[in-house]
């Protein structure tokens, strides 16, 4: 998610008209269509049991786009998947949450001496830290399948891995990378899109659709079928609709009021034990956090801080503070979708529809087709 400073900046080039983006752009109507056969396709002619590496920076990555893929996948119960950290010790989450990696580059390369299958990169605090860029060029050149979650699109253009093909990525991040990238494409209206072994996908909520896309292109229909029901996801296509996906000045005052008016900021706890579902939690903590009023944490009564997710990802966690936050509760028997929607609908209570807005903006949402 853009900083405010990021978006102060955004605010300035809105209200002037020398704003200009750079790079061709190419109609997502003759390719929307075609996006999932091309993935399915180029996943078909890779191992039916794969690695994945699903990377992160140690010091911020994505909330969404790191967990969603990595439970999504693990779930699927297909090949071996990794949560990839750059180095030992605790990763953050952003805009939340805390988790403990399997395992860390230099040890999975000694491990997977001819790289992974598949590595998914979500984006990250820094889109340059050389160590990710070195390590994805060498994943690329072994062959590796490089996905690229939302801005973690930035991160593959910085690696030089959007050179010449097409892409799409978060709305927010479209004249940067085009600018970044004048012998490639940027294609609207799709979800996701593979060309050439890299996939990049829209925005945080694009995470859902694409790591379905992996798993019916890896273990087929059926296995995607039953993991989108556990998920409550009713359509993994490459449809997107582009357009509204935009700054202007009612959403940047909504943004920066809530950003500055610190004394309305609240703590939210979302109580978490043993087997707590990744996908919920992650969709719930980062809804939440992109009202831009709200600091989301995770607590438990585990003496460990720790806690272990339905993934068997390690959840960091904090303990219980009654007086000083609200309580955010997962309901157990309700699926991740569900949860988000229900989410989205709470946020618009508690806070009005301004603020629903603005998250299902952040995160690229546009409800699945009935």
């Amino acid at each position: 998610m853009p900083s405010l400073l990021s978006l102060l900046f955004a605010f300035v080039a809105l209200i002037s008209p020398s704003a200009v983006f750079a790079g061709p752009e190419t109609s997502g109507s003759d390719v929307s269509g075609t996006a999932q056969q091309g993935l399915r396709d180029a996943l078909a002619k890779r191992p039916h049991s794969p690695v994945i590496a699903v990377i992160a920076l140690n010091d911020g990555t994505e909330t969404t786009d790191f967990l969603v893929p990595y439970a999504v996948l693990k779930r699927a119960g297909i090949g071996t998947v990794q949560a990839v950290a750059v180095e030992a010790g605790e990763v953050t989450l952003m805009p939340a949450l805390r988790i403990v990696p399997d395992t860390t580059l230099a040890a999975f390369d000694a491990q997977h001496p001819h790289g992974a299958d598949i590595v998914i990169v979500p984006a990250m605090h820094t889109d340059d830290d050389p160590r990710v860029l070195r390590w994805l060029q060498q994943q690329a050149a072994h062959g590796a399948m490089i996905v690229g979650i939302c801005s973690g699109a930035r991160v593959l253009s910085q690696a030089g891995l959007l050179n010449g093909r097409r892409f799409t990525g978060h709305w927010y991040d479209r004249g940067d990378l085009r600018k970044a990238n004048p012998t490639a494409s940027y294609v609207p209206n799709v979800r996701y899109l593979h060309d050439d072994g890299v996939v990049t996908t829209t925005g945080v909520s694009a995470s859902i659709p694409v790591s379905l896309a992996l798993v019916e292109g890896i273990a087929g229909r059926d296995r995607a079928l039953e993991v989108a029901r556990w998920l409550g996801a009713n359509d993994w296509s490459a449809r997107h609709v582009s357009a509204g996906f935009e700054l202007n000045a009612r959403r940047l005052w909504t943004i920066a009021s809530n950003a500055i008016a610190i004394w309305r900021h609240e703590t939210l706890a979302i109580p978490a034990v043993d087997g707590i579902d990744d996908t919920s939690l992650a969709l719930t903590a980062d809804a939440w956090s992109r009202t831009w009023r709200t600091t989301v944490v995770a607590t438990s009564t585990a003496t460990s801080g720790r806690v272990r997710m339905a993934s068997g990802l390690m959840l960091v966690t904090t303990p219980p503070v009654p007086s000083a936050a609200r309580p955010l509760t997962l309901a157990p028997k309700r699926n991740a979708m569900t949860q988000f929607v229900q989410s989205l609908a709470d946020i618009e209570q508690r806070y009005g529809p301004a603020e629903r807005d603005i998250v299902s903006l952040a995160m690229e949402y546009v409800p699945a087709p009935n």
